[in-house]
């Protein structure tokens, strides 16, 4: 006899589930993601790097390896439950890595809501928020509320080298960092969050930027850690010590 595999025949599985006293899908992911946590810190974190169709994923993952995370590259979003942390990398145009991220939005709603830790890098930072001016107006995950815009016409367009940050708050995620530290750029817009109270440090341009913002278990940076030397390896280096702590 076959079984019922469309959404309806799945939707009925999940009610019989339930009635019957059974953990949920999103309970037994809960589940899978709280054991990890427990294991992460008697071993190398695994980390999923999201390959939504963008450059940078070998150089993000070979930096997560070098300060002591297990990364893994990953498609199918639907296993994010078996990784201690996700990184949305950055490279590439703002429409097409939403069109990818679109499809699969409830597996990263669910990692959130897990207080799964989740990285965010150049463009992963700006598909954080609510819309885009790259290529017209786009929506973005609006994890974060505000608008990606572009950098002043009066500035050099794309913003590329080292640059300063300006410490705004402190964060575990910015241990050991500090204001005028140097990173490594490469982009032509901007998030403008309509709250302030996300942005932990800022860069200018042509105008001051959010250079790194933080909401609940969610973390962005407009530059590249992981061509940022020494200063962007510990930051790397934080988000792996946030995870274990968090398994503490």
């Amino acid at each position: 006899m076959s079984s019922d595999t469309s959404p309806r025949g799945m939707e009925s599985d999940q009610s019989l589930a339930e009635a019957e006293g059974l953990p949920s899908h999103a309970e037994r992911a809960k589940a899978r993601f709280r054991r990890r946590a427990e294991m992460a810190r008697a071993r190398r974190p695994k980390i999923a790097v999201v390959n939504y169709g963008v450059g940078n994923l070998w150089s993000i993952a070979n930096g997560l390896r070098r300060v002591g995370a297990e990364p893994r590259l990953l498609k199918h979003l639907v296993d994010l439950p078996k990784f201690d942390a996700v990184v949305l990398p950055g490279a590439g145009a703002f429409k097409p890595a939403t069109a990818f991220l679109e499809g699969q939005r409830r597996d990263v709603e669910e990692a959130v809501a897990r207080g799964q830790p989740l990285l965010c890098v150049c463009l992963g930072m700006q598909l954080l928020f609510d819309e885009s001016e790259e290529g017209g107006l786009n929506k973005g995950s609006g994890f974060i509320h505000g608008k990606v815009r572009r950098l002043p016409a009066t500035m050099k367009i794309p913003h590329m080298g080292w640059n300063q940050l300006a410490v705004l708050r402190q964060d575990a995620f910015l241990e050991g960092i500090r204001s005028g530290d140097y990173f490594s750029f490469a982009h032509s817009y901007y998030p403008s969050p309509e709250e302030p109270s996300v942005v932990l440090a800022s860069t200018e341009h042509g105008v001051s930027f959010p250079s790194v913002v933080a909401k609940s278990s969610i973390y962005g940076t407009q530059f590249h850690p992981e061509k940022s030397g020494e200063k962007g390896l510990r930051i790397l280096r934080n988000l792996v010590k946030i995870v274990q702590e968090r398994a503490a």
